[in-house]
């Protein structure tokens, strides 16, 4: 048990460092010349990161046969959110003044912000049901199956990303990769002869 204590402290020390260097890099000036650029990728990029680490857990899981990585999953899916509301946010605030319908014009005219904000989309009733109450409203299945969103949410995660970047899109393409091979993965195991369970963004825990 305190090893598990000491797992879920260690992710949650760790993924807050990224957003404590972020905020002291604004503090201090020292992250370019356009402050609001650098905040929107940062952020971004966590939540791809979040998410695909989320999404890498059940195969590393197997594959490494480190059963502990399970109980910080939920962890990892929040976080995902956590950071992917803050990447939200400063459009939403800082680019668009808290203008909706200019969110509304941008998310039509633009498929790379339609891309981002359904990934979103897709996050926010993962996030919602992420308690133990909600698996127990829901009932298992059902909530087995509305999790398997996060598969749809990261892809569209790294598209959004992929039409973002102009030119070199090694980093996205990267991304892609790995995420492909965690989908391919898990495709695998499902239609294997030996059959196992699947995961989901939040478990229970």
């Amino acid at each position: 048990m305190s090893d598990v204590r000491f797992l879920k402290l260690a992710v949650f020390v760790n993924a807050l460092v990224p957003l404590v260097l972020l905020l002291w890099g604004l503090y201090r000036k020292q992250v370019g010349p356009n402050p609001l650029d650098f905040a929107t990728k940062t952020t971004g990029m966590l939540t791809l990161i979040f998410l695909s680490l989320t999404v890498a857990v059940t195969p590393l899981r197997k594959i490494f046969g480190i059963n502990s990585l399970v109980k910080v999953r939920r962890m990892l899916g929040l976080f995902a959110f956590f950071y992917g509301s803050l990447h939200l946010l400063t459009y939403v605030w800082f680019d668009r003044l808290f203008n909706l319908l200019s969110v509304g014009q941008d998310v039509v005219k633009r498929p790379f912000i339609l891309a981002g904000m359904t990934s979103f989309v897709l996050m926010l009733p993962l996030a919602i049901t992420s308690t133990n109450k909600m698996v127990k409203r829901l009932g298992g299945k059902s909530w087995a199956r509305l999790h398997r969103l996060v598969y749809l949410a990261v892809i569209a995660g790294v598209v959004h990303f992929w039409m973002l970047v102009k030119s070199d899109t090694r980093l996205p393409l990267t991304f892609g990769f790995i995420v492909l091979f965690l989908l391919a993965y898990r495709l695998f195991v499902k239609y294997a002869p030996v059959q196992q369970a699947g995961s989901s963004l939040f478990p229970r825990q």
